[in-house]
């Protein structure tokens, strides 16, 4: 019983439970917005790669 009594009252264990909920909380984040940062990623990809190609092209012209 002592043994429960020092590890419910320890520190540790909540530390690494918090590290976890928020892990979770992360987690949950990425995957509710995976769909709308995926889409903003590629129309930035597509932007910069497009820009880079017109600036080619004027310089081979």
């Amino acid at each position: 019983m002592k043994k429960i009594k020092e590890f419910l009252q320890s520190e540790e264990g909540q530390t690494s439970t918090e590290y976890i909920l928020l892990v979770a909380v992360v987690a949950l984040i990425v995957f509710k917005f995976k769909d709308v940062a995926s889409a903003k990623l590629n129309a930035i990809t597509q932007g910069v790669f497009g820009n880079a190609e017109s600036f080619v092209n004027e310089m081979g012209n």
